[in-house]
């Protein structure tokens, strides 16, 4: 009889122990995750151009954007701040953003013809701001 009260006394104790570790867990979980939140809630997000899509195509998305999508390119013209580097790549990313940002709010996407894709990570590089906006 008194090992069978040592075992119920063994596991109440071991899911006392799951218990408090689960909830350590779940409280560090959530923790990290209002610190990676802005304060509003939202996560900061920009839209990029997608490294496996070909020039050609992203040269495309970015006439389009840069005209018919209504994005500002003013940036990436010669000795503008986003310039450099010349690449389609990088100027395509910037159109992307550009437009991305200015229009999501009426519901624009990151889709270019899946020549973009969203990124966590500020693409912003020395005197080239990626604009953000909430």
């Amino acid at each position: 009889m008194s090992n069978s009260g040592y075992r119920l006394s063994s596991c109440s104790s071991f899911w006392r122990t799951m218990s408090s570790a689960f909830i350590r867990t779940l409280l560090a979980l959530l923790l990290l995750t209002l610190i990676l939140q802005k304060s509003d809630g939202q996560f900061e997000e920009w839209c990029i151009a997608d490294e496996q899509t070909p020039d050609d195509e992203l040269l495309k998305a970015l006439n389009w954007a840069c005209g018919k999508g209504g994005a500002d390119c003013s940036k990436i013209q010669v000795n503008k701040p986003c310039y450099l580097p010349n690449t389609i790549r990088d100027h395509a990313s910037f159109a992307f953003n550009n437009y991305y940002q200015k229009f999501k709010h009426i519901g624009a996407t990151c889709y270019f013809n899946a020549a973009a894709m969203i990124t966590d990570l500020d693409p912003s590089h020395k005197s080239c701001k990626f604009e953000y906006l909430p």
